[in-house]
């Protein structure tokens, strides 16, 4: 109220959308006040960010991060009934593993020594070994580990964690994605579905392209300077507000508005954040950077430090089509830890020394893991029934091991997480609650999870 006038009438966010000026400052508070609708964490959050390192193709969890003896003493050898004590054996021939499995840090956790480097952070890492999902090919599985469906087109993680939080940054989208697969359901697997466009992620180059030669496609307008480009920026947005003026609501629109405007102010700013003209020697030694095999994937790496660092809430960075090992498993496993080992260690030394690993949430894994049995010969097959993946920071209890397989790694007999778990759990450690992040679409409500999920709250500190 004011003075003698009595009370003011609310203004709604509709009608201050209409009412708002045509300048472009009129647009950023329109496009905020629509982003904000049902944005924000649901209670205190532990993580702000994440940062999913993505093992495109599924490593091998028995030659990785769940040691299992028994896998040598019978290799070579039928899963029969002699050595099968669970029911029905699921058969096939063993494959042993020569990889050795060393107790790291004070936690004692059990890391194969093709990780040296990722072992100095032992005490830092969740090992969730208990992990399963549906579907055993790639395509299925892949749906289901990043939009947590396979059936229908749905938003990915990404996409639900942008959709809740809302950017931190006014010049960068709350989710990229580094080097994504085009394969197996391409942009589906980072994209926005039915939500507001602004919530699909931004792709900076792809995983058949080195990061280094990567850029941000349509950013810049060799054609027309700023100044013009802002000139034709303004009258789209005013028609665009003309449109919701009209129609009263309209979330595509609202998303349109926001992506323009952020794209227009990405163009400085991208630019700068790919470019390691500002990182020391130090730090590009760290990530492994100009030296092979680890350049690539360091220069990933430390764009998503450096995104994390600018306000991004969601980083994916991939590596490409090489972890699918139908053969020569063990040759393929030396090769590609080889080229992220010592990244992700730069990465997560790098996120603790600049104080942004306590609320960064870093996640490490695949769409599934690989089979206790041989296939071709000396290669593993898709197995769906049983893997692991690890966590470290956003609170995370480090040095941990959560869940367990049988003593061939075939299936988990304690503390099974289904990729439905997985993702509560993820969203339970931004402050959100994976049964009340909903958007009504088609005549109901939609979630990450579905009608499923169980958060496992035991995993953080």
């Amino acid at each position: 109220m004011t003075g003698c006038s009595g009370f003011i009438r609310p203004v709604g966010r509709r009608e201050m959308l209409q009412r708002a000026g045509c300048g472009f400052g009129g647009l950023s508070i329109a496009a905020a006040a629509a982003l904000a609708e049902g944005s924000g964490p649901h209670f205190v959050p532990r993580a702000k960010r994440v940062i999913f390192l993505f093992m495109w193709g599924g490593p091998s969890h028995v030659d990785l991060f769940d040691h299992k003896p028994r896998l040598n003493e019978f290799a070579g050898q039928a899963v029969s009934t002699e050595i099968w004590k669970h029911g029905s054996p699921p058969g096939g021939i063993l494959l042993g593993s020569p990889f050795r499995h060393r107790r790291c840090g004070e936690s004692g956790l059990e890391i194969s020594e093709l990780f040296p480097e990722l072992s100095r952070h032992a005490d830092r890492l969740c090992v969730i070994r208990s992990l399963h999902t549906d579907g055993s090919a790639h395509g299925e599985a892949l749906l289901n580990l990043h939009t947590g469906s396979a059936n229908l087109v749905r938003p990915s993680v990404g996409a639900w964690v942008s959709y809740g939080l809302g950017r931190e940054s006014e010049n960068l989208p709350a989710f990229i994605t580094i080097s994504p697969p085009r394969g197996h359901g391409g942009v589906q697997n980072y994209g926005a579905a039915f939500l507001p466009a602004v919530h699909q992620a931004t792709a900076i180059g792809s995983a058949e392209t080195p990061i280094s030669k990567a850029r941000v496609a349509n950013l810049s307008n060799s054609r027309l300077d700023q100044i013009a480009q802002k000139k034709q920026l303004d009258l789209i947005q005013s028609l665009n507000r003309a449109q919701l003026a009209e129609v009263g609501e309209d979330r595509g629109i609202e998303g349109l508005i926001s992506s323009y405007e952020t794209a227009f102010r990405m163009q400085s700013v991208i630019p700068r954040i790919l470019g390691l003209e500002d990182e020391t020697a130090a730090t590009l030694e760290l990530y492994g950077i100009n030296q092979p095999p680890t350049d690539n994937f360091g220069r990933q790496c430390l764009l998503a430090r450096k995104f994390a660092e600018a306000g991004v809430r969601y980083i994916q960075v991939s590596t490409d089509y090489t972890w699918d090992h139908h053969t020569k498993n063990n040759a393929g496993l030396v090769k590609e830890c080889g080229q992220v080992d010592r990244p992700i260690a730069g990465l997560l030394t790098d996120l603790h020394q600049r104080g942004l690993l306590e609320d960064t949430l870093v996640i490490w894994g695949a769409e599934f893991g690989r089979t206790p049995t041989v296939e071709n010969g000396d290669g593993r097959n898709h197995h769906p029934a049983a893997f692991s993946m690890w966590l470290a920071g956003g609170g995370v209890r480090g040095g941990l091991t959560w869940g367990a397989t049988d003593e061939f790694g075939f299936h988990p007999v304690e503390g099974a997480m289904h990729m439905h778990d997985l993702h509560a759990t993820l969203l339970y450690g931004l402050g959100l609650d994976h049964e009340r992040l909903t958007f009504r679409h088609a005549g109901r409500d939609f979630r990450l999870t579905d009608v499923h999920g169980n958060v496992v709250r035991e995993l953080f500190g």
